[in-house]
């Protein structure tokens, strides 16, 4: 049986309905899930027109009404007339609110078992604080919208390259603040469950340094000395298999050689940095440590180019593709 897989419509303001409609003319797309579209049905016909694809679907407006019994893609229509009036490529209350609805919809069909995974077109995260999200990022409100109480936390993978972070969005003066064994530890420890969860029997985990050349014995700070390498050992007493840390500057060449498979930076750019460059037209953001596998193309909103028909739909369908991957295994780990 496939995994049913929410797949919500992203801003609107940006190319997430020209994505749309170009991963659902994907024949490996549809045939990889059942899927449940949850977007403004006038939202959606504007992406298809922009990429020139012509989906059938049928239109309802509860989760009751789905079929899937002919392999149907079903939209569930959530109307809003307000996002008539948006201007396409600038940031939108309106588009934010509307991605705030239709992403907390999909959360709760997931939390109820109805919908096995989640998969999003960009979000525009200024939309989304306008509109009142109240959180640090999208993967904090997730949490908190389904009432999760473990640790979540945002992967970035690039053609099996997959990146971890200890801390994400917060100002880089407060990244040292907030480092600890017990973090560290439990970053490390989501890694190697979640690469689990995406088919690695054993990964291989490199943990990275938070300052310059390893902090050089002591000389260039001492987190590595006393909060970064306690945290790798004790990982490491817990039978996962990691080494670190390691300087940022030559650790993603170890991930990229195959030496390790996953890299656990200390903060946000210290990683996306280093990954993107490895092949932003195939980034995939895995939203991780919620009961059920959430993904996204690792890319934005790409106000740039919205309405040009320029957006790339690979880092759309490596998502979608992981996703059911994902929701697939865990379904067969349950039974």
């Amino acid at each position: 049986m496939k995994p049913k897989i929410a797949l919500v419509q992203g801003d609107a303001t940006g190319i997430g309905p020209e994505l749309m409609a170009k991963l659902l003319a994907r024949p490996e797309v549809r045939e990889a899930a059942d899927i449940l579209v949850l977007s403004d049905v006038g939202v959606f016909a504007v992406g298809c027109a922009v990429a020139g694809e012509d989906i059938v679907f049928r239109r309802i407006t509860a989760t009751e009404e789905a079929d899937w019994t002919e392999g149907e893609i079903n939209l569930l229509d959530l109307p809003s007339e307000a996002l008539q009036d948006v201007t396409p490529g600038a940031v939108s209350t309106i588009a934010g609110q509307a991605v705030l609805k239709g992403f907390g919809l999909a959360l709760d069909l997931c939390k109820a078992g109805t919908a096995d995974g989640l998969c999003f077109m960009p979000f525009n995260k200024e939309a989304m604080h306008l509109a009142g999200l109240g959180e640090e990022d999208e993967t904090q409100w997730a949490r908190t919208r389904i009432g999760h109480r473990g640790r979540v936390s945002e992967f970035n993978v690039i053609d099996g390259m997959w990146n971890a972070r200890v801390t994400s969005h917060v100002p880089l003066n407060e990244v040292s603040g907030r480092l600890s064994e017990e973090e560290i530890v439990a970053s490390v420890k989501l890694a190697d469950q979640t690469l689990k969860a995406a088919g690695f029997a054993r990964p291989k985990i490199a943990v990275a340094a938070l300052n310059p050349h390893a902090g050089d014995g002591g000389k260039i700070g001492r987190e590595e000395i006393e909060i970064i390498a306690p945290a790798v050992e004790r990982a490491r007493a817990l039978q996962i298999s990691c080494d670190g840390p390691f300087p940022s500057d030559t650790l993603y060449i170890k991930v990229r050689d195959g030496d390790y498979d996953c890299a656990v930076s200390m903060y946000h750019d210290q990683g996306q940095i280093a990954i993107k460059l490895l092949g932003f037209h195939m980034g995939v953001s895995v939203l991780s440590g919620l009961p059920f596998p959430m993904t996204t193309p690792a890319h934005g909103t790409a106000f740039d180019i919205v309405g040009q028909n320029k957006a790339n739909v690979e880092p759309a369908r490596r998502a979608f593709m992981m996703c059911a991957e994902m929701a697939a295994n865990r379904r067969e780990d349950a039974a």
